[in-house]
């Protein structure tokens, strides 16, 4: 079993604390690949559209960025991090999926990704971890992926992991335990199923595309879509 794990800050403070009990249940079988933010992609996405228009790989973060699809495509399962910074995902995890606007499903996304699984790990003292694990949801979604499970904390007691109450810790790390646990138990040789939102949005964006090819056959996007054979019968869900 392949993962890859895209961590929202470097700091190894609470959350990476809950992304480490989430993993240990995995290390033993799993072939198991992390990305640090901002380190393994430190510069902002510039929005010079290169990507839309020609191709993903002109653009001038693109030795990193390549390298993180190049292992999440070829994961079973994608795991991200990030605590709450103001009620959102960190920067570094915004300037990372800014980075793959172009996988978005109104432009190219990846087929494999409309069969992958991932979990979202967030927290917060009080507040804000649902909204920062939405701003990641929001990204997988678009990508294609149905199956994707959030597991957000509140802390109610103090950001350091060593002063938490010790009921506390029990709870969090029993609730990270279950999931692991639920996510080994499942057959990764069969591709998560597609979900019905995700169908529907796909059919809204097929629609759009064959409106933009009948008024520019050679736009970036349409030209993907019809290569695919999206544009007809085929879809990339199974």
């Amino acid at each position: 079993m392949k993962i890859t794990v895209i961590n929202g800050t470097e700091k190894k403070g609470v959350t990476y604390r809950l992304k480490e009990i989430f993993l240990q249940q995995f290390k033993n079988d799993s072939e198991i690949t992390e990305f640090c933010l901002p380190r393994d992609c430190p510069d902002f996405c510039a929005g010079c559209t290169v990507c839309f228009l020609k191709d993903e790989h002109l653009c001038k973060d693109a030795e990193y960025v390549r390298k993180i699809e190049k292992s999440m495509l070829e994961s079973d399962l994608l795991v991200f991090t990030s605590p709450a910074y103001v009620f959102h995902a960190t920067g570094a995890m915004k300037t990372m999926l800014d980075h793959f606007g172009y996988r978005w499903m109104p432009h190219r996304p990846a087929k494999e990704m409309f069969g992958k699984r991932a979990v979202i790990i967030s927290q917060c003292l009080g507040a804000g971890g649902k909204s920062a694990a939405k701003d990641i949801k929001d990204s997988l979604s678009w990508w294609g992926i149905s199956s994707i499970n959030v597991c957000s904390f509140k802390l109610m007691s103090d950001i350091l992991w060593d002063r938490i109450p010790g009921k506390k810790k029990a709870q969090i790390t029993g609730k990270l335990i279950k999931l692991a646990r639920k996510m080994l138990s499942i057959d990764y040789s069969k591709p998560a199923p597609t979900g019905l939102v995700t169908k529907l949005k796909f059919t809204m964006v097929r629609m759009l595309q064959k409106k933009i090819g009948k008024e520019n056959p050679e736009y970036t996007d349409y030209k993907y879509w019809k290569a695919n054979g999206w544009l007809d019968s085929a879809r990339p869900w199974k």
